[in-house]
């Protein structure tokens, strides 16, 4: 596998950017969703949404990036995959409202904090399922007959696509709780540790799942992952994962604060890059690439000009507020 720098692989590795900064900068806020039942209502429940309300709102931008950036560079591709995974990805879109709604509403209407606790866990198992189960319809191959899709409505759902839903929900709890780790002190932090540890084993397990079953769906995976020379290059993702997974687990055990999580976006950065091994330079795997799918290379410059100014001026302002309120959740639920 070759990479050229052209128009059509710069907006390629953008949208994978905006993509993968997603998944880091959302996926542990989903997570403190999904394990939110586990906390007691009051002041942990308190504690785990506060140590994510200041930095929480922003994060969405990234998958408008990646969606809007998908339609505007990559417009044949967006027309092929949106009407083969309608599904998931309006259930997605309902969840993270949903889950914004409940974020908000529990602390302006406290009567009824139960409800909108309800619905910010469901919106966020439901928003962080659907975006693995897109990526494993993705993944497994969208039916495409001439220049559209050609499949039928249930095409996405399969015991893959589930799998890899499943592996979502499961490793976004682990970043949450990886999260907690560094933000909360005390009993809290200690739940962490804990739920941390077994998270961990879930998600390596999940990890090597998705891994042994990728190379066969599709031939080309195959041959990508196993075929000489290649495999001299792709063995060192998985030799990675297992440094990774194992500096995990002595970090937790001798109760290292921050880098418990930071592993855990190192392990999500190496499935990410397994995913472009398998993929690349195809936007619908076996069917249409990122040339063939690319928009005109006068509309690609005049985005990347935007892009070149916006996405700086967006990770300095991250960045910012995530150093403005990088300490611990007070007992009290603050800052």
């Amino acid at each position: 596998m070759t990479v050229s720098i052209d128009l059509a692989t710069a907006w390629a590795f953008i949208i994978a950017f905006a993509v993968f900064a997603y998944v880091v900068m959302d996926g542990f806020d989903l997570g403190i969703g999904i394990l939110f039942p586990a906390f007691k209502p009051g002041p942990e429940r308190d504690s785990a949404m506060n140590s994510v309300a200041p930095v929480w709102d922003g994060n969405e931008t990234w998958l408008v990036l990646g969606g809007g950036g998908l339609m505007a560079a990559f417009p044949l591709a967006y027309a092929i995959i949106l009407p083969a995974l309608y599904a998931p990805i309006i259930a997605m879109l309902l969840a993270l409202i949903f889950r914004g709604v409940g974020f908000e509403f529990r602390w302006r209407d406290p009567r009824h904090r139960p409800f909108w606790d309800l619905a910010f866990t469901a919106g966020s198992v439901v928003a962080a399922f659907a975006q693995g189960v897109t990526l494993g319809a993705l993944l497994q191959g969208i039916k495409v007959v001439g220049r559209g899709y050609g499949g039928g409505w249930w095409d996405w759902l399969s015991p893959f696509s589930l799998l890899t839903g499943a592996s979502v929900v499961i490793g976004y709890a682990l970043l949450g709780s990886t999260w907690l780790i560094m933000k909360t002190q005390g009993p809290m932090q200690a739940r962490a540790y804990r739920q941390a540890g077994w998270l961990g084993w879930a998600t390596i397990a999940c990890i090597a799942a998705v891994s042994a079953a990728t190379p066969f769906l599709q031939n080309g995976y195959y041959q990508r992952w196993f075929a000489m020379p290649n495999v001299l290059y792709t063995a060192q993702v998985p030799l990675l994962v297992v440094v990774g997974s194992g500096l995990f687990f002595l970090n937790l055990r001798a109760r290292r604060q921050a880098a418990p999580f930071l592993l855990t976006l190192g392990l999500f950065a190496l499935t990410f890059a397994g995913l472009g091994i398998s993929m690349f330079p195809y936007v619908v795997p076996t069917a249409v690439t990122i040339w063939d799918a690319a928009a005109p290379a006068s509309s690609q410059v005049f985005m990347l000009v935007g892009a070149a100014v916006l996405i700086p001026i967006i990770l300095i302002y991250t960045g910012y507020a995530y150093w403005v309120f990088r300490g611990k959740v007070g007992h009290e639920g603050y800052h």
